[in-house]
């Protein structure tokens, strides 16, 4: 049976270590998600994404910096 499609907010970096790094920022701070290849519909430059729910959202943004690696970030169906 097929996974049925959900609504994610997917984070994208410019590199991998970016990427790295914001797995380690969700573990530290028990905000679920995990790595995922970038979707088909976007580009990165690393090919490395962040994949969690768009509901989590408000607990990341307030521990983001402004040096981040972060390339864009979306709400897709996956």
């Amino acid at each position: 049976m097929l996974k049925q499609a959900e609504k994610r907010l997917v984070i994208t970096f410019h590199t991998t270590a970016g990427a790295m790094a914001m797995e380690k920022l969700c573990k530290k701070n028990a905000i679920p998600g995990r790595l995922v290849p970038v979707p088909r519909e976007l580009t990165s430059d690393c090919g490395i994404a962040w994949s969690m729910a768009p509901a989590d959202r408000a607990h990341l943004e307030p521990l983001l910096t402004g040096d981040s690696d972060i390339s864009g970030v979306y709400e897709l169906m996956l």
